[in-house]
């Protein structure tokens, strides 16, 4: 499996060669780092730690910084780990940049939604709203909270207002459009999670390798 993390810059859209319209997602890919390699003898898995968007000495931790430094990388505000089939074609302190994926592959594109606050049921869950003529006491409430003797209570799972939002989110099986590696930027077909400048991750998608 391949990954990568990046920061969603926004979305555009291209042409393909019969001149259809393409909605894009542009994510810049900062070049990424391995950190540290997990192997099977010593952690019980394969996996490469790789390390994301560059920040101060003093905004750093001192165990961080250390594990850094053991690496031989500039100190790094994201570390995630990404699983692979193989550890023996990465190394420590390797780049890892928007090359590694091609246009047509397909990638599960890993982000945290846009948080909206407190909301009610009919923006949080899209419910109806009662009638708003004189008179009438039900406007945006949540419904009937169970009836009076029986069950006497709220049933598990009943939607209700609450947080929304701000919840780790991943887009399936997204198609690679375009990879400018020049740019060092991959241009992903859809949406993708998060807002303008957030940080996602890249995956290889979990579906194509199913098949």
């Amino acid at each position: 499996m391949r990954g990568l993390m990046g920061r969603k810059v926004g979305m555009t859209q291209v042409f393909d060669e019969l001149g259809n319209v393409i909605p894009v997602t542009v994510i810049a890919i900062e070049a990424n780092q391995i950190t540290q390699i997990k192997t099977m003898e010593k952690d019980g898995y394969k996996a490469v730690q790789v390390a994301f968007s560059t920040t101060k000495a003093n905004r750093t931790i001192k165990p961080a910084k250390g594990h850094f430094d053991k690496a031989g990388v500039a100190y790094r505000k994201y570390l995630r780990e990404i699983k692979v089939k193989d550890t023996d074609a990465y190394q420590v302190g390797q780049e890892l940049n928007a090359d590694l994926f091609a246009a047509g592959d397909k990638v599960d594109v890993t982000g945290t939604s846009k948080g909206k606050g407190f909301q009610g049921v009919i923006k949080r869950h899209n419910q109806s709203r009662g009638p708003m003529s004189h008179g009438s006491h039900y406007h945006r409430n949540p419904g009937s909270m169970g009836g009076s003797s029986s069950p006497s209570r709220v049933f598990k799972g009943k939607k209700l207002p609450g947080q929304m939002g701000f919840a780790r989110v991943t887009m399936q099986n997204l198609e690679v459009v375009h990879v400018d590696a020049e740019r060092n930027a991959i241009l992903v077909k859809g949406a993708v999670p998060g807002p303008k400048k957030g940080m996602v991750i890249i995956k290889e998608a979990r579906k194509s390798q199913e098949k």
